[in-house]
């Protein structure tokens, strides 16, 4: 099943971040903890891990794009 994932409030006052670098692609499966994207804040750089295990079916915003908070960023696929 299709899931959107998206973006979520890290810190307190973060409105938006830069999604920094990718590293998985679409078609590559994924393992639970795995990094699936990095972002950038003012304040931080963070990954984030996947939650389970799957694939990356579509990135919705590139690496280099600022993303709200509450945006679809990618679709997965949990197995």
């Amino acid at each position: 099943m299709k899931v959107n994932l998206k973006l979520v409030r890290v810190g307190m006052n973060m409105a938006e971040a830069t999604i920094a670098k990718w590293e998985r692609q679409p078609g590559d499966a994924f393992k639970a903890g795995d990094v699936l994207y990095a972002i950038e804040t003012d304040k931080v750089t963070q990954d984030v891990l996947a939650t389970a295990d799957g694939k990356l079916l579509e990135i919705m915003v590139p690496a280099g794009e600022i993303a709200e908070v509450g945006a679809v960023v990618c679709a997965v696929e949990f197995a």
